[in-house]
């Protein structure tokens, strides 16, 4: 059998320590991964391997030749440009002419490759993926397999709300050749992508084999500590090629260790080192060839490459040293950092923790290095929460991060036209703003900014402007020391997770773009915005004369004065009788506070009561006979006044929405779009449709809650209706809904084990795991920030509904206590 190593990657995750060489030379244990990947291949008699190269290619020939030195016949095949990871492996075509294995030469694995093949050659696939259950599997392509390992659906790289199983793909692939007669050689495409998905439509026997040996992807630098600390712990089978003096203790040729230095085991030293006197070598630590680690030096869970001299009394913990580093004398470095290539740090210099410091650079005497060298502040491995970035106040969020958080959202969207940046009132969002103004502008990107906003005014403001985007700031209206970050696209509607994860990757490159200073744009400062909103909104409405000369009455409230003050401007425009409720803070609860709006609206005969948030997003309504409208009613409310005043044919809603919308849908010849429960998601996919079908209606009436009150009025005027009877005609459902404790690294589990039980019953996996009954549904949706499970239910009566809620938690609960 012949074997294929993937050897593009460029690693841009792991910088700095790939900052010069391709991922699959990164050092495990002093050997390239691709040395690990090599040798178990050759433990199991493959010598004919292919290896796809892209970045750095010399790099690689260089040090593998054609492959003699290490007990097999090395071929390579160079992409010009990147194809992606099918097409690479189908520029070697001519070289595989029969069955295969595909493996990443970026991962370390030591699977049973026979064991593998075997179960290929058995179930006679055409395609077999190695899997492995992964805890927390996000970073990875999902697969569903049935009972006898034929695969059902894979995903790659999904949200939590898609994470409908813990099984991953591992990226190891055993392949007959003909399932790449799809393709042409030279054709970019990628196995899960664009291959996988024909196969599996066309009914090509395709299988997945779980392997129970150790298998990581080395995708990040936390990855890579914890898999050299794997092969220290003796979790992974590879060659080590070292002499173990004492018990995990294990040391190379010719080097030297004082009598007084203490190795704490796991430790291991490579060829032709110096330890000198009272030197600490503490546990997981790892040297490689050629250093000397001078007098009283203590390093612990470090990990230090290729020719690096670490001076007296200096102290590694939990660092990576790359090659040919100085680091001189009571220099300290701590948890999470790392030295790119050839840095020569100065003495008594601290680097703090989590700080990365790019090669080549030079740490004057003691400097204290709290901020990364040379672009960024810090790197986080996601971002982005359920909607916006969020965080304390000059902790997680803080002007630093800002600026760079900017730079990296100006990097990614069009640049011919401004961002609209905006902000609450508070002073914590005001100069966070400014920080934010800074980065985009460094990135050659105009702004206009505009200050006093709530984030529905910055969505307008991209439309008007005609913007590439929009970012509002602002802080927390329980919490004042917790900040929001919200990213509006070029429609007006919150950027989607595609580019998010660009921001993400960017921002943890720390590869922004910069421009020069003649490409510097001046930033544009609008005053009283809200007008323009305001306005607006008055000349969307269709009867403003007969509202002028109805003067409803309204009762309004909002924790946000400032969503307040522009509320009641524009209703008093309409020609509304209006009255402010600011006594919210003087109630426990929300839920209480509206019980109290009810009553008023009931004894003084008011027409409607309207709660909305403190972003000027949502409300919350009370028809004229005190009746509240929680939020599953209000969405019926607002798909039956997008029917019944515009000639939509979509109504878009939340995939946890009640049944009824179908009916309600179909009684005026629509059809009901259900998209998952993100912001994102729903907002988009309204703004698809064209606004003279009711799109942006629509969307106002979900996320413009200050001119959703206005658009009700005036549906409400135009027709001579209350609003009590519009309510009428919301049918009657029953919802229910559960909270239950789960650990992220306990979820992907879970739903894979609710799928496995419920195969016999009708289920669906568009988000989470929606159950179906002949009484009902429930739906068990991961959160993506808090460690729960979220179960919606429905039932044909209300009691039903709540019962199904607590049987699906009890059983989850089950699940929890039970181990595969």
């Amino acid at each position: 059998m012949k074997a294929v190593i993937m050897a593009g990657g460029e690693g841009t995750r792991l910088r700095p320590i790939t900052s010069g060489i391709p991922k699959p030379l990164v050092p495990i244990i002093n050997k390239p991964v691709m040395e690990h990947i090599i040798n178990l291949l050759n433990k199991y008699d493959i010598k004919d391997i292919a290896a796809t190269l892209y970045y750095l290619p010399s790099s690689i020939t260089d040090y593998f030749g054609c492959g003699e030195e290490f007990g097999i016949n090395l071929h390579y095949f160079i992409e010009e440009t990147p194809l992606g990871t099918g097409g690479s492996v189908l520029n070697a075509k001519d070289f595989l002419d029969d069955t295969f294995i595909v493996i990443s030469g970026d991962a370390l694995t030591d699977i049973d490759i026979n064991e593998a093949i075997n179960f290929h050659k058995e179930k006679k696939s055409a395609a077999t993926l190695i899997l492995k259950k992964e805890s927390i599997p996000l970073e990875y392509g999902i697969v569903i397999t049935d009972d006898n390992g034929k695969i059902l659906r894979f995903l790659e790289k999904p949200s939590w709300g898609e994470v409908f199983s813990d099984t991953v793909n591992t990226g190891i692939y055993i392949l007959e050749p003909y399932v790449f007669n799809y393709y042409k050689k030279g054709e970019a495409f990628d196995f899960s992508k664009d291959l996988f998905p024909k196969l599996l439509k066309d009914n090509v026997p395709m299988y997945g084999y779980i392997t129970n040996r150790y298998w990581c992807d080395i995708g990040d630098l936390y990855s890579y500590r914890e898999t050299n600390f794997d092969i220290l712990k003796n979790l992974v089978d590879v060659k080590k090629n070292y002499n173990e003096v004492s018990p995990n203790v294990l040391i190379g040729k010719n080097t030297v260790i004082s009598n007084t230095a203490v190795l704490n085991p796991p430790v291991l030293i490579g060829n032709n080192c110096t330890i000198k006197n009272n030197v600490l070598l503490d546990s997981f630590t790892i040297i490689g060839d050629n250093c000397v680690i001078e007098e009283n030096a203590s390093l612990k869970r470090s990990i230090i490459w290729n020719n690096s001299h670490i001076g007296k009394n200096v102290q590694c913990r939990g660092t990576i040293v790359c090659n040919k580093v100085e680091i001189l004398d009571s220099s300290n470095l701590f948890e999470g950092s790392v030295i790119g290539h050839e840095c020569y740090i100065s003495e008594r210099v601290t680097v703090k923790p989590d700080i990365k410091i790019w090669p080549f650079k030079k740490i004057k005497e003691d400097a204290i290095i709290s901020k990364n060298l040379v672009w960024g502040t810090r790197a986080s491995k996601t971002l982005f929460g359920n909607r916006d970035i969020s965080g304390s106040f000059n902790v997680e969020i803080t002007p630093e991060f800002t600026s760079l958080i900017g730079s990296a959202f100006a990097s990614v969207i069009k640049k011919d036209a401004p961002i609209i940046v905006s902000s609450d009132s508070s002073d914590t969002s005001n100069l966070l703003k400014n920080s934010l103004l800074s980065g985009i502008s460094s990135a050659g990107v105009g702004t206009i900014n505009i200050n006093n906003a709530i984030i529905p005014i910055n969505r307008f403001a991209v439309k008007f402007y005609n913007a590439s985007g929009g970012v509002h700031i602002s802080s927390d209206f329980v919490n004042k020391d917790l900040i929001h970050l919200e990213f509006v696209n070029e429609n007006g509607g919150n950027i989607d997770r595609n580019t998010e994860k660009k921001i993400e990757q960017l921002f943890i490159r720390e590869d922004f773009q910069r421009c020069n200073s003649n490409l510097i744009k001046p930033v544009i400062s609008v005053e009283n915005f809200s007008s323009l909103y305001i306005l607006n909104s008055l000349n969307s409405i269709k009867n403003l004369i007969e509202i002028k000369s109805k003067r409803p009455k309204i009762i309004i409230s909002s924790p946000s004065d400032n969503v307040l003050s522009i509320s009641l401007s524009l209703l008093e425009q309409l020609g509304c009788e209006v009255e402010c409720s600011y006594l919210a803070k003087n109630y426990k609860t929300i839920d209480n506070y509206i019980n109290y709006l009810s009553s008023i609206v009931k004894d003084k005969k008011i027409d409607m009561g309207a709660v909305i948030s403190s972003t000027g997003e949502a409300i919350t309504l009370i028809d004229n006979l005190g009746r509240i409208l929680n939020k599953e009613k209000y969405v019926i409310l607002s798909a039956l006044i997008a029917l019944k005043s515009s000639k939509t044919k979509k109504i878009v809603v939340p995939y946890n929405t009640t049944t009824a919308i179908e009916d309600i849908a179909k009684q005026y010849g629509a059809c009901v779009v259900r998209t998952k429960l993100s912001t994102s998601s729903i907002m988009n996919e309204m703004l698809k449709i064209d606004k003279n079908e009711g799109g942006m209606l629509q969307y106002i009436l979900n996320y413009d809650g200050i001119s959703a009150i206005t658009r009700i009025l005036d549906y409400l005027i135009e027709n001579s209706l209350s609003l009590s009877e519009l309510v009428d005609e919301i049918p009657d459902f029953y919802m229910g809904k559960k909270e239950i404790q789960c650990n992220f690294d306990e979820r992907g589990r879970v739903i894979r084990m609710l799928i496995e039980e419920s195969k016999n019953r009708s289920i669906e996996l568009f988000e989470g795991i929606k159950i179906n009954t002949d009484k009902g549904w429930a739906l068990v949706l991961p959160d993506n920030e808090r460690p729960v499970l979220s179960i919606y239910t429905e039932g044909y009566c209300e009691e039903y509904a709540h019962e199904l809620s607590s049987i699906v938690a009890d059983r989850i609960n089950e699940l929890l206590k039970k181990k595969d």
